[in-house]
């Protein structure tokens, strides 16, 4: 067990790096919390912003490179911080969900208590969170979803179905036409630590692979998902 006086030194040098983490890039004010986010969520996001920090590799795909740059940690966050300066707490109107964005707040994402709760990934969390930056780009009109077909089947001819929280997808706006949207860039952030992040454990590159390949089945325009495949496969765009 550590000695009191050495853990509120570990407990503060931990928050010095957050601190750091968030003002030394994109822009001067540290990442911003409304007063209702509770302890718990505040701690769970800077932990996983964290660990996205720690992401190296020498290698992207192009279409990586287009939207991201470098699979790298400092990349990612700054790419994020140049998009969301707040964080909120909000139901976003559905149960199920793990956060959201409102158009007529620039540069704020909200999360639901679900962001703790759902027992998925660390890196599968990341991807929504990415997923919901991507939504605060106001001169992309939000890259507002398409809706998905009806029916809506798999390669196996299966109703395709959410693997965040088993709802039937057909028929909602829960699909892209593009590969620069907030499925197909989250898909493409995925799909790229799953291949390159050269300091990652096996299982973390492996749920980067599962949660990739599921949402990548929400491109609902073959030309679209097409690169994507091509992109991943290192066949070019």
């Amino acid at each position: 067990m550590l000695e009191p006086r050495l853990m509120k030194r570990l407990t503060i040098i931990f928050s010095v790096v957050i601190f750091a983490l968030f003002t030394s890039i994109a822009h001067s004010a540290p990442l911003k919390f409304d007063s209702d986010v509770q302890p718990d969520l505040k701690k769970q996001i800077l932990a996983d912003f964290s660990f996205i920090n720690s992401i190296k590799s020498s290698t992207a795909t192009p279409l990586h490179q287009k939207i991201f740059g470098e699979v790298s940690g400092p990349t990612y966050i700054a790419w994020f911080s140049k998009r969301v300066f707040a964080v909120g707490l909000d139901d976003c109107g559905n149960p199920n969900a793990v956060a959201c964005v409102q158009p007529q707040y620039a540069n704020k994402i909200w999360m639901t208590p679900n962001y703790t709760k759902f027992d998925h990934p660390q890196i599968a969390r990341l991807s929504v969170v990415y997923h919901e930056a991507r939504h605060t780009e106001a001169d992309h009109d939000n890259w507002a979803h398409a809706t998905c077909p009806t029916p809506f089947k798999n390669a196996q001819g299966q109703d395709m179905h959410s693997i965040w929280t088993g709802a039937l997808l057909q028929g909602e706006p829960a699909c892209d036409i593009t590969a620069f949207g907030s499925y197909g860039s989250a898909t493409i952030f995925l799909k790229n630590i799953a291949k390159y992040c050269s300091n990652c454990g096996d299982k973390v590159r492996a749920d980067a692979d599962l949660y990739a390949n599921d949402q990548l089945g929400r491109i609902i325009d073959p030309a679209s998902r097409n690169a994507m495949i091509n992109d991943f496969n290192g066949n070019g765009i």
